[in-house]
């Protein structure tokens, strides 16, 4: 994302958050203590600490390495290592047969990395289930598909528009640097849960549960049309249809999200008398202001709070309204943070951007990303109808830009289907998602018999461990009934309101 300069991949960054799980700080890489190994099947682990960043949030688990072949039509040629983690259930006496694999967001996630801050969602699935993670390759730990060395910025700046040409040359690049240990053909969600059941063999699982959040809902359900004997349960979290364009559509998604945060502003008296002017109306205005005249402003970094200048643009406002949109209690800072860039004050504007940015930066392997949507994505996008919104079509075209020079493979020929299953299914979504809203779920729904659809008042994207939602995963993945479930606990759900001032909202 942007910092002091503008970068080319600024609104294909912003694109590439919309697909992130709920929590986006990085984690570190799993660090390994010595002591004995353990076997889950065929597959033997040494103990691991999957870190946070913060001590408090450390997870203890066991961790492997699985090799598969990069390319399963030539089964003799370059293998690769897949990073795993297991997390045995903590009454492992009574574990049950079937585990759960995790799948992660992205496309770009590492499953491995996100997973502390997971954790406390799975509290009651973790009594009789075994977690499994696979770091999908091209992610974290399996052979990464990254651009640049970390740190480093390799991407090329402009001060306007972005230059699809630019990042092509950038992804041509990255391709050849990446050259001598993979070929991004073979780094798609087919290629992926191809690997998955492997895992799944090696360990010894007849039959697997699947929870998937937003482009993890894509691979769960691709694995279950493909190994439909082997899925006990599917939970989807911020769920993407199988015909989705990944990227396509954030314009409009985005456009909602905004109208159904407005109107409950519009709603609440307090919100309403201090903001007459709604968000979205603010956005425009702002946005407008700052394509004619980039202001300079001087600003406390969020990190060490030491004196920053730097440069606010059109772009810096659409990047921040769209990540703050990710969860309520970001986007019931907006009306207030628009409220003070309208009358020239943006320091808390650029202070606020750089610390999401900074929180976002490193969690998404760029080259696996460009292999998936390349593939899948690409050749489906068809440009127009984003005219009037606040991202415009530049989102979508600087998404793809990368794929005429990106080495990328294909797809099955009905690889857009929808999942049609008896399979066990809990859907779940945000009522504000930005990126993957409830209407989606509802699509997929119906053509599983056996799916229960659950929408969280007033949440947005990722919904896992909100609430009483970790008590209903729990209830779900052991009856694996959706329909039986008791969800009155999620009417307890309230609206975030949204900030008055610095010092949070009426009472």
């Amino acid at each position: 994302m942007m910092s002091r300069t503008t970068r080319i991949s600024t609104l294909a960054a912003m694109a590439v958050s919309a697909t992130l799980l709920a929590g986006c700080d990085s984690a570190q890489t799993p660090e390994r203590a010595a002591s004995s190994t353990r076997h889950y099947g065929a597959i033997a682990f040494e103990p691991c600490t999957l870190a946070s960043g913060i001590s408090a949030g450390n997870v203890q688990a066991q961790c492997a390495t699985f090799e598969v072949p990069e390319n399963r039509a030539a089964p003799d040629g370059r293998r690769i290592r897949l990073n795993l983690a297991w997390l045995p259930a903590t009454e492992e006496g009574s574990a049950s047969e079937d585990p759960v694999f995790f799948l992660a967001g992205g496309p770009g996630q590492s499953a491995v990395q996100v997973w502390p801050q997971l954790d406390p969602a799975f509290k009651d699935v973790r009594k009789q289930r075994h977690i499994v993670l696979v770091d999908q390759r091209g992610t974290g730990g399996s052979n990464l598909l990254s651009c640049a060395p970390e740190g480093e910025d390799d991407e090329p700046q402009v001060t306007a528009t972005p230059d699809a040409a630019a990042i092509a040359d950038f992804a041509r690049r990255c391709a050849e640097q990446a050259a001598d240990r993979a070929d991004p053909r073979f780094y798609t969600t087919t290629d992926a849960i191809a690997d998955l059941d492997a895992v799944r063999e090696a360990i010894g699982a007849q039959k697997i549960n699947l929870v998937g959040g937003s482009y993890g809902t894509r691979v769960a359900q691709q694995y279950a049309a493909r190994y439909p004997q082997h899925v006990r349960s599917l939970v989807i979290d911020g769920v993407a249809p199988n015909d989705l364009v990944v990227g396509g559509e954030f314009a409009h998604t985005f456009e909602d999200a905004l109208k159904l945060q407005s109107a409950q502003c519009r709603e609440l008296p307090a919100c309403a008398k201090r903001f007459p002017q709604d968000a979205r109306s603010q956005l425009d205005t702002l946005v407008s202001r700052l394509r004619e005249a980039p202001a300079q402003v001087e600003y406390r970094d969020p990190a060490t709070g030491e004196s920053r200048t730097g440069t606010v643009s059109a772009d810096t406002v659409t990047g921040l309204a769209f990540m703050f949109s990710y969860m309520p209690q970001t986007a019931s800072l907006l009306p207030l943070v628009l409220d003070e860039a309208s009358q020239g004050r943006y320091a808390p504007l650029m202070s606020l951007h750089d610390l999401m940015g900074r929180n976002m930066g490193g969690s998404m392997a760029r080259g696996m990303q460009w292999s998936v949507i390349c593939a899948e994505d690409a050749d489906r996008y068809q440009e127009g109808g984003a005219e009037g919104t606040l991202l415009g079509s530049d989102v979508a075209r600087m998404f793809f830009a990368a794929c005429p020079a990106w080495p990328h493979g294909s797809r099955p020929e009905d690889f857009t289907a929808p999942l049609a299953s008896d399979v066990p299914v809990l859907l779940l979504s945000g009522e504000f998602d930005p990126v993957t809203p409830p209407h989606y779920a509802e699509r997929v729904l119906q053509t599983l018999p056996n799916g229960r659809h659950l929408v969280l008042r007033g949440q947005a994207h990722g919904t896992l461990g909100l609430g009483c939602m970790p008590r209903l995963l729990g209830q779900f993945l052991e009856s694996t009934d959706a329909k039986a479930l008791d969800a009155s606990c999620l009417d307890s759900m309230t609206y975030v309101p949204p900030f008055t001032s610095f010092n949070g909202w009426e009472p």
